[in-house]
Order: structure tokens, then sequence, then C-alpha cells
């Protein structure tokens, strides 16, 4: 009787780690035309999006951390980190060279106990409104904050490194 019920302990203890352990897809990257060929970027504003973790402690004392991040923060640092320039506005002298930078939210996927948050970023050309490139990815953390941190550095990155000559 020992045995199962060591066995069983393991057995459950064994699909607690392994449910909780979990693999993000690989980035997408679709490229029509290499970022690089352009200089400038316009970005446009996104809401901060907080989210906070919590839970009580001995003595029914209540504890939250909170986190915020703005995707478009996010963005012009990436960009402004590998010699981009963000413009505050679309300059019609300036607009053969400059990328508009979409974001989105495209998806959630659950995963273990929780679930990842996939975003897309599109790359598009001032000039004709044409797909330069773009890129999806995936990221999990601990809030909804750390998710969308972690899905935009792995979506640029993957971009970035898909243009790199």
């Amino acid at each position: 009787m020992k045995r199962f019920l060591r066995y069983t302990f393991l057995f459950f203890v064994s699909i607690l780690v392994f449910s909780c352990s979990v693999i993000l897809l690989k980035p997408t990257v679709t490229i029509n035309e290499n970022p690089r060929n352009f200089k400038y970027v316009y970005i446009p504003g996104t809401e901060t999006i907080n989210s906070s973790v919590g839970g009580t402690t001995y003595g029914g004392y209540f504890y939250s951390t909170g986190k915020s991040v703005n995707p478009a923060d996010l963005i012009t640092g990436a960009f402004s980190k590998r010699g981009f320039i963000k413009l505050p506005e679309l300059s019609d002298d300036l607009i053969d060279q400059t990328l508009i930078v979409n974001y989105g939210e495209s998806g959630r996927r659950t995963v273990g106990l929780g679930y990842t948050i996939e975003v897309t970023i599109q790359l598009v050309s001032a000039k004709n409104n044409s797909l330069i490139s773009s890129c999806t990815a995936e990221g999990i953390g601990d809030t909804e904050a750390d998710d969308i941190r972690i899905a935009i550095d792995r979506c640029l990155s993957s971009l970035f490194d898909s243009t790199t000559n």
C-alpha cells in the first residue's frame, strides 16, 4: 500500500511539474522588404496595461504587486536601440523613409495552469501603405503586463534577427 501511495504521489507531482513548464510557440516573421532600408518610425500611441498579482498573508493582510506596460514605449525603445528615429507625427518630406508601426494583441492560448498572450506587430510603408514586414510572438509571465512585454521583445528580436545582413 505504501508503494502505491508513493507512486501515486510521484505521478501527481510529475503532472504538476510538467503542466507548469510552458513551451512558447516560435515567433513567425514575414519580410517583404528589409525594414533597415528605412530610417524613421511613426508609432501610434497605445494605452498602458496595468495588472497585478496578489494574495493574503498570515493575519489576513492583503498584499498586491502591480505592474504596468505601455506597448508603444517598448516598441519605441526597441527601434531606437537599433538606430531608428521616432517621429512624433508623419512628415511629408520624410515619408519615403518612414515606417508606420502597428501593434495589436492577436490571441491567447491556454497552457498548463495559465495562458499566453500573442501579439502581432506590422511595419507598413508610410509612402504607399504596403506591408514591409510583420511578426507574431507570444509571451507568458506572472502578469498580463509581463506576457505582453515578453511577447513584444520576442517578436521584435526575431524580426531584427531575420533582417541582419
